[in-house]
């Protein structure tokens, strides 16, 4: 399959045919893989240990989820790594091929599969220890055009986020912002509602492009 998913527009690139050319891409399917590794790596970063309090994240495998999952690829990596997963998505048609997927391979039963936004997570409180998200954090905005509306979308997720996480739970999102201003958007909108935590770039002087932000919650009850 061509780049053309450097580009993406949701929903439009995620449903109907597209989503089986999704599903189909070697491309995709490699990239995305390989990301989920480097945010399995990032979970359990030593510099995430010393904000706030320090500790280390159990070895032992929890709980996680998977936020924007597509057609699996992600959670795929994250059961063979031990994991019980859920795994959510506001795409119908992704949904449908992560489930065509968990009933034709036995080793994907650990999966749970949840139609849901981002936005307005389903959860009880303090249920997750770990969560991550590969290349879907920044459509959360992507039917919002003044920045004001962007800033109060991701700073309102940012709490519900805070909320279902367990003490010193830990996310790690890995994304695209569009500019710099987006980039501290987003940012900001975590550390001002009880998390810690810094961004990991692939090119240090990038202002754009494939980004990881490592979070760890250390503020109080929401």
């Amino acid at each position: 399959m061509s780049r053309k998913w450097s580009s993406p527009k949701f929903p439009d690139s995620y449903v109907g045919k597209n989503s089986k050319d999704y599903e189909d891409s070697i491309w995709m399917e490699r990239n995305q893989k390989k990301t989920t590794f480097s945010c399995i790596e990032y979970l359990y970063d030593e510099n995430l240990n010393k904000l706030g309090k320090f500790d280390h994240l159990s070895k032992e495998r929890s709980l996680i989820l998977d936020m924007g999952c597509g057609t699996g690829f992600s959670s795929e990596i994250l059961v063979s790594q031990g994991f019980r997963v859920v795994a959510i998505d506001i795409l119908v048609d992704m949904i449908y091929k992560a489930r065509e997927k968990k009933e034709s391979y036995k080793e994907y039963d650990s999966i749970s599969l949840v139609l849901a936004d981002i936005n307005f997570l389903p959860f009880r409180d303090e249920i997750y220890e770990v969560a991550i998200s590969v290349s879907a954090f920044n459509f959360i905005i992507h039917n919002l055009h003044e920045m004001e509306e962007k800033r109060k979308r991701v700073s309102k997720t940012a709490r519900n986020l805070f909320t279902i996480l367990k003490p010193k739970g830990r996310i790690v999102i890995e994304f695209y912002p569009s500019n710099q201003r987006e980039l501290e958007m987003f940012t900001s909108s975590f550390t001002k509602n009880g998390f810690n935590g810094f961004l990991i770039k692939k090119r240090e002087i990038q202002q754009s492009g494939q980004t990881f932000l490592l979070l760890k919650k250390v503020g109080g009850s929401k």
